[in-house]
């Protein structure tokens, strides 16, 4: 994937202007294919381990690449030698323009801070929320590759603190828990951006985005709409998001959440102020056509299976995802037996060649293409993110902070799939 995409120079390297929450300072290129992510050695150890050890831990992640420690001394090679998966992809001034502008961002984060008092474990800034380390993770963007990305930050818990927090934090994060659904559901909506999330153009950006701020899940959503609220992330007639294909959303995040919640079950973990992050193609004709071209991919492997020997394609990542092909050649999406008549695209369900299939008889080839390098434009994702403040603890049991809030997203995605 990476290495069709044009090396980027100095000027294109730029803050990622995508998420909806968490901490300044992280960068990717013009492309969005790269992910960098100032971080602690506590969140590096936490991907490291993941990885070599807990690979249903990791699948639940984004795509780990590697890491990043950089001082003034920082050389090209060094780089190299910290990120082999991708040193042979990018090019030697590419690598050189990471290195400056990272150290820039580090500078600039560590210019900002305060000085560290000696009862303050967890970093606090006063103005400002990058991190002050010269340390980065390296991730496959989980936003790259669609026409309009939707996004959510969904924070879990009930409780949001580690045990090495400051006792004036414990307080603050506990009246938080109290006044916003992390109290109630175990979860709140940190932050969302909604393609064409309204009818009035005064809400809009200048992408015709919806922009829901951290105030939004502070002091509008409550135990009492947090299901409206979810609704409006997903159902958007504005940008071609109807019931149907809201619902396929819906029920694709659910297929998602079960797992996440059967792989949590299965370790022995913590995190406090993790997030799960919820994206997908938020132009409904972008959608549309990312379903069918999935189906007819799916087709022609079934078409390999019977014809030889089966080789994976392109598709194999969505069968991954929970999108399958029946016998008879329906894409379905499997939740569980009674919802998933919803969950199968009707007017996919055609004989092979699907002539009558509508599905993108109005989109113009400049929307529906998803990607400039020709990839399959992509459907959704949900990811698990942010473990500044996670560890692996033997013995203890499951992560039952988290999972409550995992339990309520399923339940609220249930209804939403099968409204």
């Amino acid at each position: 994937m990476m290495g069709s995409t044009p090396i980027p120079k100095h000027h294109e390297l730029k803050p990622y202007n995508l998420a909806v929450a968490g901490h300044d300072g992280t960068m990717c290129d013009s492309q969005g294919e790269l992910f960098i992510k100032p971080c602690t050695d506590q969140e590096l150890q936490f991907y490291r381990t993941a990885n070599e050890s807990h690979q249903a831990f990791a699948d639940l992640m984004p795509v780990f690449m590697g890491e990043l420690e950089l001082n003034d001394s920082t050389s090209v090679r060094d780089l190299d030698e910290q990120l082999p998966a991708v040193s042979e992809i990018l090019s030697k001034e590419t690598k050189e323009e990471i290195i400056k502008f990272s150290k820039e961002q580090a500078a600039e984060a560590a210019a900002q801070s305060p000085a560290p008092s000696a009862d303050r474990q967890w970093t606090e800034k006063a103005k400002s929320k990058k991190i002050e380390t010269n340390k980065s993770v390296v991730l496959e963007n989980s936003a790259y590759g669609y026409t309009r990305p939707n996004i959510m930050d969904a924070k879990l818990g009930k409780r949001l603190w580690a045990d090495d927090a400051p006792k004036a934090k414990q307080e603050r994060f506990d009246i938080i828990t109290k006044e916003t659904t992390n109290g109630s559901h175990g979860f709140r909506i940190a932050g969302m951006r909604v393609y064409k999330g309204s009818t009035n153009p005064d809400e809009l950006d200048e992408q015709d985005y919806k922009v829901y701020d951290k105030h939004y899940g502070r002091l509008e959503v409550n135990a009492d709409n947090i299901v409206e609220a979810m609704r409006k992330f997903i159902f958007n007639p504005q940008a071609g998001i109807d019931e149907e294909l809201g619902k396929i959303i819906a029920g694709l995040f659910l297929n998602d959440l079960r797992r996440i919640e059967e792989v949590l079950a299965s370790e022995e973990s913590r995190m406090y102020s993790a997030s799960l992050l919820f994206t997908f193609e938020g132009d409904g004709n972008a959608l549309r056509a990312a379903l069918d071209r999935t189906r007819a991919d799916m087709l022609g492997e079934q078409y390999k299976k019977q014809d030889g020997p089966y080789t994976p394609g392109l598709s194999a990542s969505r069968v991954d995802s929970g999108i399958e092909m029946d016998d008879e050649g329906q894409m379905v999406f499997p939740i569980n037996t009674a919802i998933s008549q919803n969950m199968i695209l009707a007017n996919l369900a055609q004989a092979p060649g699907f002539q009558d299939t509508q599905l993108i008889a109005d989109s113009d080839a400049d929307s529906i293409s998803g990607s400039s390098n020709g990839d399959i434009p992509r459907i959704y994702s949900l990811k698990l993110i942010d473990f500044a403040h996670a560890e692996w603890t033997p013995g203890q049991g499951p992560d039952e902070n988290a999972l409550f809030g995992v339990r309520s997203l399923i339940k609220i995605f249930e209804q939403l799939a099968d409204d």
